[in-house]
């Protein structure tokens, strides 16, 4: 852990407790696939270093929906982490944190595909209920047959490798993740420039709110999130997403 345990103060809805929600699996993000059995991760390790500066003794991982996540459709918990996009058709429903991640979406493909930033709008592309990555592929990419919206990011990760898709649009460290997990069966070929930043989610109205934004702001501060995405999101990615080829958007 990292900072000073107790420099923070928190009034958390289980006393000693700070109850994370998030959307599962996550590589890189959450270490694990259920919520009894994750052992690391980004999101995680930032979720323990708060609870570690507000003295807490327990950290507890809720599984949810992303669509519930983003649209504040949860309760009975603190924070809510799952690498969510701050926009501004999002704060009007949710709280979001101080951001703490810059990220853009990128292009899952099988390995050896054709797909390229030239030929994708006459693809079949994939993306998730509730990312921004539908409102990108509708407005932006406009593909010549319609996106088809997935309830989760596994299943929709699930039909490129099926052949069910031509591509996945999602964050890029997202699905860096998920082709480092496939054995070389897909590849991230490019990514687009969205300037997006991710940020937690409180529960509308939290009184934990300001200090937990103290305790993200500190972390970007001292190092400590660089020092989780060098931990995590490397080793895991199995790259740098800062060196994923820029697509044009057509």
């Amino acid at each position: 852990m990292y900072g000073t345990a107790g420099s923070i103060k928190l009034n958390p809805v289980t006393p000693d407790t700070l109850t994370v929600q998030t959307n599962l699996p996550s590589p890189g993000w959450w270490k694990g696939i259920s919520p009894d059995k994750i052992t690391g991760g980004f999101e995680f390790c930032l979720a323990a270093n708060i609870a570690h500066r507000a003295g807490l003794g327990k950290l507890k991982v809720a599984n949810a929906s992303f669509d519930a996540l983003a649209a504040g459709q949860t309760d009975g918990f603190d924070i809510a982490m799952a690498q969510v996009s701050i926009t501004p058709e999002r704060k009007k429903v949710v709280q979001f944190s101080e951001p703490y991640y810059d990220s853009n979406v990128s292009v899952l493909v099988k390995k050896g595909s054709d797909v390229s930033a030239e030929n994708i709008q006459s693809k079949t592309i994939g993306v998730a209920l509730g990312t921004t990555a539908v409102t990108f592929a509708q407005e932006k990419l406009k593909p010549g047959t319609p996106a088809r919206v997935f309830q989760e990011t596994d299943a929709m990760v699930t039909g490129v490798a099926s052949g069910q898709i031509d591509a996945a649009i999602q964050d890029t460290a997202i699905m860096l993740g998920f082709a480092s997990g496939s054995g070389g069966a897909m590849e991230v070929v490019g990514q687009y420039k969205t300037g997006e930043q991710y940020g937690a989610i409180y529960p509308k109205g939290s009184a934990n709110a300001s200090a937990m934004d103290e305790a993200i702001a500190a972390m970007g501060k001292d190092g400590t999130l660089e020092k989780l995405s060098a931990s995590w999101l490397g080793p895991t990615l199995g790259g740098d997403p800062a060196k994923v080829p820029v697509f044009e958007v057509p």
